[in-house]
C-alpha cells in the first residue's frame, strides 16, 4: 500500500491509501477519489517528504501506534456518523446478495423474486444499466475504515 498526501482544487488537504501509483491514477481519472471536506473529484498529489524506516530510528520497546481518521471539522464528524448509521441500518434490514446485486435487483423489479431490501456489489456499468431500465438503486457510502 502507498499513502499519498492529496489536495483538491479548493485547497483542502487530505490523504489517501492506494495499492500502487497506477491504482491512484485510474481511480482519479474515473472520479472515484473525492475530497473528504467538499466532495470535489478534482484531486491531485501534493509534494511529500519520503518516510524511510531504518534500524537506527526504531525503538525496540516502542508500542505500535494506532491511527484513526478523525475529521477536523465537526460537521464532517456529524456527516460520518450519519453515514455510519445509514450503513448500519441497511446492513441490519436488507439482504446482502453480494456480486449478484444487479441480477437480483432485476428479478425483484420484474416480479420474478420476492420484493425485499437488498444490498451488494455492482460495477458502474451494471448500476447504469439498472438505472436505464428504471430500477432505483443508490450507492451505500464508503467509510474510511473500509479502505484499510
Amino acid at each position: 500500500m502507498i499513502r499519498y498526501d492529496l489536495i483538491c482544487d479548493k485547497g483542502h488537504a487530505f490523504d489517501g491509501w492506494f495499492s500502487d501509483s497506477e491504482a491512484f491514477e485510474k481511480q482519479t481519472k474515473r472520479g472515484f477519489v473525492e475530497c473528504t471536506q467538499c466532495g470535489s473529484s478534482k484531486v491531485e498529489k501534493q509534494l511529500m517528504a519520503p518516510r524511510v524506516g531504518t534500524k537506527a530510528n526504531r525503538k525496540s520497546d516502542a508500542k505500535p501506534q494506532r491511527m484513526a481518521a478523525v475529521p477536523a471539522d465537526p460537521r464532517m464528524a456529524q456527516m460520518m456518523a450519519m453515514m455510519r448509521e445509514m450503513r448500519r441500518h441497511v446492513e441490519e434490514n436488507a439482504e446482502n446478495v453480494g456480486d449478484k446485486f444487479a441480477d437480483e435487483a432485476r428479478k425483484i423489479h420484474y416480479g420474478e423474486s420476492e420484493e425485499r431490501g437488498i444490498f451488494g456489489n455492482a460495477t458502474a456499468d451494471e448500476a447504469m444499466s439498472l438505472i436505464e431500465e428504471g430500477i432505483e438503486v443508490l450507492p451505500l457510502p464508503r467509510l474510511p475504515e473500509e479502505r484499510n
